[in-house]
């Protein structure tokens, strides 16, 4: 250590262990007229310092945002005055002093105490130019929290919608519980695992990719409404609206159906534009967007047969295979399925224009494992995915109560990932046993917070709704 770096050191060891900070900026800000001429104090990072002869002018940012700290020479005295001077960009103070407008009239705090709480070694990026490189703001997230008001934004509102789903159901009867996040079978959706050994049992494991069968159990046990937020973890790919790591919410609720999932998944959303933005009017990337039920419904099937002029029903394998690679789609190994090829069809075909909210529903028998037929045609399933510009937001069944159908689809699954299919759903012979004890009907939901959250904070990638993105080390 050199002789600097020795002397700052020791100032860092000086420094107050805790500090009383009675307001934050913005209360100050909107509580001008009864706080004007009195005391506060107030604590935060330098984010600015601007000298102008006996006044040092420095922008404190807090927890809810910016305020003007006001040294004044007449005030202060030289020996004061002198250490403000030493002030740099990044360090953490704390200020005692009366509220009052300056001459172009920004609201401040003129100081008449002040401490060091912490010291900044390293210089904050230039405040005009921010971070440039995408990669690195996502690494270094503190740095993009400091100098980006707009990111702070963003996070503050992923807070709030995450209360407002909770407030939501529990207002509603449902109770929140947790479930495994290692598990020895995973299940609940068609995704790749991570793979985890767990040394004490000499076995390996995997981490969810969903909490469905476990949530399903305790509908099983006597629990009418329940959910979970939660992490879930996919070997997948990374995009802008993919993560491998990533935030849901499921709940399942007793003896309803998806239709009643439908308007519970409109009435939530409505419940977070109005409580967020006070307004079921909404922009994304330069779109308005109405969150007002009802949202638009389409059928699956219809939706593509509209788009390619022929009943996709009604193709045998070859010719529903030939129309997908027709439309671009290739198929990797394992994956030359019909539900894949449907899939494929939905995402190429149709997702991209559904702008405006829309549900899409009564999905192909193949694509639904855990679904209940179609009342009246049981080539299809009571299944929907909610679309809103073009992204995927929400999944939800009448859920399969059935054993011995979740038996057999359980056995078609096996044959998908015996002929390579590495996002096929294992066999899970404990769940077709917690059925056969008696699974009440039931409608469940899952539905993506990252891209909730992208949606109400008009944000272009889900990388920008990750307080920490998984991303590629740097070498």
């Amino acid at each position: 250590m050199n002789d600097e770096n020795a002397k700052t050191s020791e100032l860092i060891s000086r420094l107050p262990y805790k500090y009383r900070a009675s307001k934050l900026a913005m209360y100050i800000k909107e509580n001008y007229t009864r706080l004007e001429g009195k005391n506060v104090s107030i604590a935060g990072r330098a984010v600015a310092v601007r000298k102008s002869g006996k006044l040092i002018f420095v922008d404190v940012l807090d927890s809810s945002g910016k305020i003007q700290a006001y040294f004044d020479y007449s005030v202060l005295g030289e020996k004061v005055f002198e250490s403000v001077k030493t002030l740099n960009s990044g360090d953490i103070i704390g200020a005692i002093g009366t509220v009052f407008k300056t001459k172009p009239g920004e609201i401040s705090v003129k100081v008449e105490k002040y401490k060091m709480l912490a010291k900044a070694v390293r210089v904050l990026p230039d405040k005009w130019k921010g971070i440039q490189d995408v990669e690195l703001r996502y690494r270094k997230r503190y740095l993009d929290l400091i100098v980006n008001p707009q990111v702070r934004n963003i996070f503050i509102g992923r807070s709030r919608i995450s209360s407002l789903i909770r407030k939501f159901l529990d207002r509603k009867g449902f109770i929140e519980f947790e479930t495994p996040v290692i598990q020895p079978l995973y299940g609940g959706a068609d995704a790749e695992p991570f793979k985890v050994f767990v040394n004490t049992l000499n076995e390996e494991d995997y981490l969810r990719i969903s909490n469905e069968l476990y949530l399903k159990r305790l509908i099983i046990g006597g629990f009418d409404k329940v959910y979970e937020i939660y992490k879930a973890f996919r070997n997948e790919d990374i995009d802008s609206t993919h993560s491998p790591e990533f935030t849901m919410i499921e709940w399942y609720q007793a003896y309803a159906d998806y239709k009643d999932m439908m308007r519970m998944n409109e009435q939530l959303l409505e419940y977070i534009a109005k409580n967020l933005h006070n307004s079921y009017t909404i922009e994304y990337q330069g779109q308005k967007i109405s969150i007002k039920a009802p949202f638009k419904r389409i059928r699956f099937i219809e939706s593509i047969n509209e788009k390619v002029g022929v009943n996709i029903l009604s193709l045998g394998d070859e010719k529903l295979f030939e129309l997908a690679e027709k439309h671009g789609i290739r198929f990797d190994k394992g994956k030359r399925t019909r539900s894949h090829a449907y899939a494929k069809l939905l995402e190429v075909l149709v997702q991209p224009d559904l702008i405006q909210p829309t549900f899409v529903i009564d999905f192909p028998r193949e694509t639904s494992p855990l679904t209940r037929p179609k009342r009246g045609n049981h080539k299809l399933t009571e299944r929907f995915e909610l679309y809103i510009c073009g992204i995927e937001i929400s999944n939800a069944y009448s859920e399969l109560q059935n054993p011995f159908i979740q038996r057999e689809n359980f056995e078609e699954e096996s044959k998908k990932s015996a002929q390579g299919d590495r996002e096929a759903e294992p066999f899970d012979n404990d769940f077709i046993e917690a059925m056969e004890y008696g699974m009440p009907p039931t409608g469940g939901l899952g539905m993506g917070i990252d891209r909730v959250v992208m949606i109400f904070t008009n944000s272009r990638s889900i990388k920008e709704t990750i307080l920490f993105p998984m991303e590629k080390r740097g070498s």
